[in-house]
């Protein structure tokens, strides 16, 4: 069960848990409906993650995860953080949370993007939490179509060429995103339990 209504996180880690990367995969499910996720409102990505898939995992008696992510920008102060979603307000859309960090931050100023996923199963009494971060740069104008938030002004450090996040194919942007980066963190620790698990067996 994945804690989250936004689709294009259920989309991106659906591609990114489904074992193409060499590792065993995740069906992800969407969020049940009637099941109330709690307020954003942790100290950090970790905490919002956490408390997210506690709720789901909770509500549903089942495996559940969560993904927390945002955006750092050096000039800010490491702002907007885990106010990413709603830097330019509550309810603010993915194109006006993106004008407010270009308006702010001067042009290649240092960004960092950061992902934590939680993965909490009620039935084994297991919690753990998985960060990804990719650093890069603010471009002065967005440039591509792909992706969403804050990728058509990052321009990420590790990427191929000057290409923002929003011009990567997908595959490029797995292999170096933070999201990307957590997820295989993820996939490899269940792998791992799951190996010790066989062996124990």
């Amino acid at each position: 069960m994945l804690a989250t209504r936004n689709g294009h996180k259920l989309r991106e880690l659906a591609r990114l848990l489904d074992g193409s990367a060499g590792l065993p995969g995740i069906d992800l499910e969407a969020l049940a409906e009637g099941v109330v996720l709690p307020p954003e409102d942790g100290r950090t990505f970790a905490e919002n993650a956490l408390g997210k898939a506690r709720a789901a995992a909770a509500a549903t008696g089942r495996a559940s995860m969560a993904d927390d992510s945002g955006i750092a920008a050096a000039a800010l102060g490491g702002a907007p953080g885990v106010r990413s979603a709603r830097f330019a307000g509550e309810g603010a859309s993915d194109q006006e949370n993106l004008d407010k960090l270009l308006r702010e931050a001067p042009e290649g100023s240092a960004l960092e993007y950061v992902c934590a996923i939680a993965y909490v199963d009620p039935a084994a009494g297991l919690e753990r939490v998985f960060e990804g971060r990719c650093s890069g740069r603010l471009t002065a104008r967005p440039r591509g179509e792909r992706g969403f938030g804050y990728d058509p002004a990052f321009l990420p450090d590790d990427g191929p060429g000057s290409l923002t996040m929003a011009e990567l194919s997908d595959e490029q942007k797995d292999a170096i995103s933070h999201r990307g980066r957590a997820a295989r963190a993820l996939l490899a620790w269940l792998a791992d339990a799951g190996a010790r698990g066989s062996t124990a067996g």
